[in-house]
């Protein structure tokens, strides 16, 4: 086998390799979206409903991410050789097959990709409560809208640019809209290619889409506090901007090379990286992390449950403590109450003996409440409690 052929095989199998790297990640981000949600469910946590509040539009990134990972397995050269899987197909096919990539991958699932990532990002900015399933349900009949002009577009490159070019504009290079090259070198079989033109308007399209990412991300940036925060939106905003735009610059530049030659096969492959690292970013710090920090409370609540038992200790010894008679003090009885109600659970009541009523001092209450508790009964009798030290003896010590 040529050492070029090689290259370009290993290659394919290094592409085949990270998309289904891809694919298991966005299934493990799935599978953690289900369990963040029963979670919640189980526990009755209420409040962190807002965090979970985008999962569907979540997933719906990863289906895009994971869409666009098949299409650029479809596309490789690999598939194409002799004895493999799309062999069988004759070349109108194949070149059909190419057609349909540029307009699945180009038209619909990049620019849906970017255009999920975009509103996810919005998400984030949303005050109003909530992000229930009717936001989502709206959010993804907007990506779709948007991402309907570029589809549209695409299918007018691939469709209606070939035959213009045979009736109006024979002198246009047919490297603006050719979809597949089917060079007698390689036996007769269909290389996908990467139209110009499809190349101009994603490049477009991502220019717009970058400007308010922009935008976007400097509204967030003053709406956040956490410096960890801070850097996951400047990993986000940095890695999108220019990860998007350099597979745009590779795709335009793939048409100086002839697809059977190993450059197009090296540019195609960075191309195809770089969106790669895009999606891999967009899914770790947009699907992951947010869920990964939601049930990083369950360790905080358990911190708080061993803090309340620690406490209902404490409380119980306070009680022990306020029932025995202390050296040089006595209990003493509230009027109109017997020993029986004065002994009521989480409310205790004592003084000194050197301190009573005709000195002029306050009680204070010490009052013990359980998490059922509230408040002592409006109408009681006032309970008699720690002698306060008036003002003017507490300045004069």
């Amino acid at each position: 086998m040529p050492l070029t052929r090689f290259v370009a095989d290993a290659l394919g199998v290094v592409t085949i390799f990270l998309v289904v790297v891809l694919v298991l990640l966005g299934l493990f981000c799935i599978v953690y979206s289900f369990y963040f949600r029963s979670w919640i469910r189980g526990q009755g946590l209420i409040q962190l409903n807002y965090f979970s509040g985008p999962w569907i539009i979540r997933i719906t990134y990863i289906f895009f991410a994971v869409w666009w990972g098949f299409g650029e397995i479809i596309r490789l050269n690999l598939l194409r050789r002799k004895g493999r899987v799309l062999d069988a197909l004759t070349l109108q096919w194949q070149q059909n097959v190419c057609k349909c990539y540029i307009v699945s991958n180009l038209g619909f699932a990049e620019p849906c990709l970017f255009l999920t990532l975009i509103f996810l990002l919005r998400a984030s900015l949303q005050r109003s409560g909530t992000l229930g399933r009717k936001w989502n349900m709206k959010t993804a009949g907007f990506v779709l809208l948007y991402c309907f002009p570029m589809f549209i577009l695409q299918l007018v490159v691939i469709l209606v640019g070939p035959e213009y070019k045979k009736e109006h504009n024979p002198k246009l290079p047919s490297y603006f809209i050719k979809a597949a090259s089917s060079p007698k070198s390689n036996g007769g079989i269909a290389l996908c290619t990467y139209p110009l033109l499809s190349t101009l308007f994603l490049g477009l399209f991502a220019t717009v889409l970058t400007a308010y990412l922009f935008w976007l991300g400097r509204r967030i940036l003053h709406s956040v506090i956490n410096k960890g925060l801070q850097k996951r939106v400047y990993t986000l905003i940095v890695s999108i901007s220019s990860f998007f735009p350099l597979r745009v610059v590779l795709l335009g530049l793939s048409v100086l090379s002839d697809p059977e030659r190993l450059v197009f096969d090296a540019i195609a492959f960075l191309a195809f990286l770089s969106l790669l690292c895009c999606a891999g970013v967009g899914i770790c710090l947009l699907v992951y992390l947010p869920v990964a920090d939601s049930l990083s409370l369950r360790s905080l609540q358990g911190d708080i449950e061993a803090r309340r038992g620690a406490g209902n200790e404490c409380n119980d010894t306070i009680s022990l403590i306020a029932n025995q008679s202390p050296p040089g003090g006595s209990m003493v009885s509230s009027p109109g109450r017997n020993s029986t109600s004065s002994g009521k659970r989480g409310s205790i009541s004592f003084r000194t003996m050197e301190k009573d009523e005709a000195s002029g001092a306050a009680f204070v209450e010490l009052s013990l409440f359980n998490p059922s508790q509230h408040s002592t009964p409006p109408g009681s009798p006032r309970l008699l409690g720690w002698p306060m030290i008036p003002s003017a003896q507490g300045q004069g010590s």
